[in-house]
């Protein structure tokens, strides 16, 4: 097999079966699932022994201590032995010909060392495309040009990556953050790969209430020291100016919440020039934002 389903998992017993149906219903059948549970308090661990117990697919299962999505993800890249990793939602599902069309990408481009992986698209249950197409079909290009400096990062893509690279770029853990937003890794990999991006869904989102989509400002609040560092890494100069403007008021407003102290604020920051501005705009954000999430002072 060439191709691993990575799927972290929390509490989500009532949604992984619908998952589940979708790869079951897949037309190209060599490809592995590989659920890693979060620490679920949910009967997960049960309904996952009932799919592996119907022998249909092969299934691995792991369950650690809760520690966020992004620590499920770097234990299941590590245990990963196939070419591709494919990370999937537990409530999300692939259309038909999901792991087909991979695989013919897959090949198509397999020569190619100057790749990290591949990006699809999106769509809503109803069929609606999640954000736009690509400028072009199997453009090849970085994360960084195609998504942040085209201004196409509000909507979300099916990436899928050679499990090497995914390797090479694990997530960093924070002591006491259980978030690290995934494309913090995607722009660290951009510095180094490029994508091949291609203009066909084969992801169907579901976006439920109580997810991280539907909690993403006060999650990231919580997680402040993983921002820092995509506030940092948004200011490179790959990036264009929005993006560096964005990374440079995000860098503010979360050594805020992680009660920085000045010294450390300004020495980590990359651009003496901007960083006046960057500072009164970004803790007039930084009381907005604790105002309306009605947190304590820093």
């Amino acid at each position: 097999m060439k191709l691993t389903i990575l799927t972290p998992t929390y509490n989500r017993a009532s949604e992984l079966s619908k998952l589940y149906q979708s790869l079951l219903g897949q037309t190209e059948p060599y490809f592995e699932w590989f659920i890693v549970d979060d620490g679920s308090l949910d009967c997960t661990e049960e309904v996952v022994r009932q799919f592996i117990s119907e022998k249909k697919m092969a299934i691995q299962y792991i369950k650690k201590d809760n520690g966020g999505k992004h620590t499920a993800l770097n234990v299941g890249i590590q245990g990963i032995q196939t070419d591709l990793t494919f990370i999937v939602d537990s409530d999300d599902c692939l259309t038909k010909d999901a792991v087909a069309q991979i695989l013919y990408y897959y090949e198509k481009y397999q020569l190619r060392s100057d790749l990290c992986g591949f990006s699809f698209l999106r769509k809503y249950q109803d069929g609606r495309i999640n954000g736009k197409l690509f400028v072009q079909d199997e453009l090849i290009e970085s994360y960084i040009d195609c998504r942040i400096n085209r201004n196409d990062t509000q909507s979300d893509k099916a990436e899928v990556f050679y499990t090497i690279r995914l390797k090479e770029f694990s997530f960093p853990v924070f002591p006491g953050e259980k978030f690290v937003a995934e494309d913090l890794i995607w722009i660290r990999m951009a510095l180094k790969y490029k994508m091949v991006h291609v203009n066909k869904p084969i992801y169907i989102g579901n976006y439920l209430n109580g997810g991280l989509t539907s909690n993403a400002r006060l999650i990231r609040i919580k997680a402040p020291l993983s921002e820092i560092e995509r506030g940092l890494i948004l200011m490179r100069p790959e990036c264009c100016l929005k993006a560096r403007i964005k990374g440079a008021l995000m860098y503010i407003v979360y050594c805020k919440f992680a009660s920085k102290k000045w010294t450390e604020i300004v020495s980590r920051f990359p651009s003496p020039t901007l960083f006046p501005l960057a500072y009164l705009c970004g803790i007039i954000l930084y009381y907005r934002w604790k105002k309306i999430q009605r947190l304590p002072s820093s």
